[in-house]
């Protein structure tokens, strides 16, 4: 039964390979098909000019990976990442080439682009962050397979709650964080009978995605919107959960460490003209885009913080861009590798600029972070502390609030923490450093608030 599956998935990606011109241009009518149905209720179409920018984007990822690889080489690549383990850490850029993760990547996003525009939902800070945030694990973690199960089991949420999918689009697009049960569950045989794991693959995963609306409001309330990765930490606690269940009866995980080296002087001409051109279009979008800037500086970024509806387009993009280039460089100058997983933490903090992520309330966290790294057991350049020191800007709002000596003590803590709780779940849940970044926020706002609470009430005295 899996191996005709993969027969025809085969076929399937075959012949969009040959016919990869066809294949843009019916991406274009997808997405201009659905700003068209949009129209119809009413939302303008001037709101949509960012959808088309991101559009583009993708595209030209695509375009990019079918220039870098073959057509022999992308198909033999997406095999590779469609029908292998994909938990952490999994560099689909060293698992399948360049080509086929640039591929799967911008189609995943454009999918998923083109899902936000039939449901009806408007640009704003929250829909810029989850398809960064898609293109970047696009490359480590999440293929054109494994997100559905997760999304239908949302849906079928939004439909046992009788509320549209509109209110739950973004935590199903989100909490594809744990689409690698999927592969884990179908491909890796740990079920001996290939029918039964095929029916654990699709019941586990819908059946999380059904779980992770409720679980994800609740740990909002616990963290006060503190970290801004709620959904890697509703998806660890459940990640933990389910692999607590499965040792429980024996089944287990092997580690998982893929790691692209050696592509620093390709990547870095990509994402560095990436952003640069991001602060171009947003000071041709809003001249005064840089002086809006400043009021970004002042916002603490704590959830909900949209830069978009707040301070616009142009502004927001310039603030992506600059936070773009402010990673890509630390990366290069820690003496890391630029490959999936690096690049999927870079895209990350720039979806985030445009909600609560800016220089001032990153810099604090990044700084505590590899102050640890400096200082613990581990090389600063190893995949776990790089990729640590890039997604500690989860915790940005608690520089953003609290200065900048507790943002760097929330980094440092968040090191400390990352390195220890991937156990827990296994690898399974992709935002791992969500995870991490929600214990921190759980532990420490309250020991600051208490510290502050005790200051002021001595001064007052």
């Amino acid at each position: 039964m899996i191996e005709n599956l993969k027969i025809l998935i085969f076929k399937f990606i075959n012949l969009l390979l040959y016919l990869n011109n066809w294949i843009i241009s019916i991406a274009f009518k997808i997405i201009i098909k659905g700003v068209v149905n949009c129209m119809q209720y009413n939302i303008k179409r001037k709101m949509y000019s960012t959808y088309y920018i991101l559009m583009a984007y993708f595209l030209l990822f695509i375009l990019l990976g079918f220039l870098i690889d073959t057509p022999t080489e992308i198909f033999t690549g997406l095999k590779n990442i469609l029908f292998q383990s994909n938990i952490l850490i999994t560099d689909y850029i060293a698992l399948g080439g360049i080509g086929a993760a640039f591929i799967n990547a911008g189609t995943l996003s454009l999918l998923c682009l083109g899902l936000l525009v039939l449901v009806g939902i408007k640009p704003n800070g929250s829909t810029i962050t989850v398809l960064f945030l898609i293109f970047g694990f696009g490359l480590f973690g999440k293929n054109l397979l494994n997100v559905w199960p997760i999304i239908i089991g949302v849906w079928l949420y939004s439909k046992y709650q009788d509320e549209p999918f509109l209110n739950y689009i973004l935590i199903a697009l989100f909490g594809t964080t744990l689409a690698p049960i999927f592969n884990e569950f179908l491909f890796t045989g740990i079920f001996h009978n290939a029918s039964i794991g095929f029916i654990a693959s699709i019941f586990t995963s819908v059946l999380i995605g059904f779980l992770l609306p409720p679980v994800a409001s609740n740990c909002l309330k616990m963290h006060q919107g503190y970290t801004l990765y709620n959904i890697g930490f509703a998806a660890g606690l459940i990640g933990t959960l389910l692999m607590s269940l499965l040792r429980t009866f024996g089944i287990d995980f092997e580690p998982r460490l893929i790691w692209d080296t050696g592509d620093n002087l390709l990547f870095s001409i990509i994402l560095y003209t990436m952003f640069i051109s991001f602060i171009i279009l947003g000071v041709i979008f809003d001249k005064d885009g840089f002086k809006k800037l400043k009021k970004i500086f002042a916002q603490p970024g704590r959830l909900i913080s949209d830069f978009y509806i707040l301070f616009g387009q142009g502004a927001t993009f310039i603030n992506m861009g600059i936070l773009g280039i402010l990673a890509t460089s630390v990366v290069l100058l820690l003496g890391s590798s630029l490959n999936g997983p690096t690049m999927g933490g870079i895209f990350t903090i720039v979806g985030f600029g445009s909600f609560g992520k800016h220089i001032k309330n990153v810099v604090p966290i990044m700084l505590g972070a590899s102050l640890c790294v400096f200082f613990n057991v581990w090389n600063i350049d190893s995949p776990g502390m790089i990729l640590g020191i890039l997604f500690s800007t989860s915790l940005a709002p608690i520089a953003g609030n609290f200065g900048f000596f507790w943002g760097m003590v929330a980094g440092f803590l968040h090191i400390c923490i990352v390195a220890n709780v991937g156990g827990l779940h296994g690898g399974l849940n992709l935002y791992n450093n969500g995870f991490a970044a929600g214990l921190v926020a759980v532990m420490l706002v309250p020991i600051i608030t208490s510290l502050k609470n005790k200051f002021n009430s001595s001064a007052d005295h």
